[in-house]
């Protein structure tokens, strides 16, 4: 396996995840904004993230207020 790679297109708000540097020859919708990109043996390569300073915002607001939440039980 290659070295992952990542880059940010800010224009679009694209977040691309590589993790091979095989050629892509499929992809699986996760979710609405999130696209797994596959190589020929179905393998994952690469996650897609469109809307991502979005997506990655919420997450983290999600992850801290379950801990947040855990905390004070």
């Amino acid at each position: 396996m290659n070295k992952t790679k990542m880059a940010y297109f800010e224009p679009e708000d694209i977040l691309h995840l590589e993790i091979s540097d095989e050629p892509e020859t499929g992809s699986i919708e996760l979710s609405p904004n999130i696209t797994a990109e596959l190589n020929d043996g179905g393998e994952l390569i690469g996650i897609e993230i469109l809307n991502a300073s979005t997506f990655i915002r919420d997450s983290i607001l999600e992850s801290v207020q379950e801990k947040i939440l855990a905390l004070g039980k």
